[in-house]
């Protein structure tokens, strides 16, 4: 779809709060995929009912705020889950909660693959079939959406409270707060 996409592989990471854990290479990996990103995909194996504690630490590691920076703030996400029996929507539901509490856009579509084991072959591409098609509706809504809010991606990541602590004046003529408050 002419993206240029990026794996990050959480199998190094720390424990969060673990001693150096900000500075160690698989964190700083991850955060740097993060400010690269547009637009993401989280895709977790349910396990017990949830994402898996593996899928947890990573977006652990992302922090609300680096630096000044927001790593997730304003991206557009993708939810997926895959399940080792019958269909369900739990992990999906809780990467959908934990994208906006990430203060991500996150796209309507999402995919849940059921008995994934059957799914793939030998060579761990995935065999054509429904789930397969619905996948590659989520990625070409993923795509439209983030091409959609690339040009409002610094209007939808201003916050007020933000410019309040950052002492900028705030100017009434333009600020939407100012003008949502103000007497008609």
């Amino acid at each position: 779809m002419g993206c240029e996409t990026r794996i990050f592989d959480p199998s190094d990471l720390p424990l969060p709060g673990a001693p150096g854990d900000d500075d160690h290479p698989a964190v700083r990996e991850l955060r740097e995929h993060a400010f690269w990103s547009e637009g993401m995909v989280w895709c977790s194996p349910e396990r017990h009912g949830q994402v898996s504690g593996v899928m947890k630490l990573q977006i652990d590691h992302l922090p609300l705020s680096l630096g000044g920076m927001r790593p997730t703030q304003g991206r557009t996400l993708a939810v997926m889950q895959v399940s080792g029996g019958s269909q369900s929507f739990n992990a999906v539901n809780t990467l959908r909660l934990l994208g906006r509490w990430m203060r991500m856009i996150t796209i309507p579509n999402q995919s849940s693959v059921a008995k994934a084991f059957q799914e793939f072959d030998e060579a761990g591409r995935m065999k054509p079939s429904a789930y397969y098609e619905r996948i590659v509706d989520v990625m070409e809504e993923l795509v439209r959406f983030t091409i959609l809010v690339r040009p409002h991606a610094v209007q939808l990541v201003d916050r007020y409270s933000e410019r309040k602590a950052a002492g900028i004046p705030v100017d009434a003529a333009s600020d939407l707060s100012s003008i949502a408050i103000a007497a008609q």
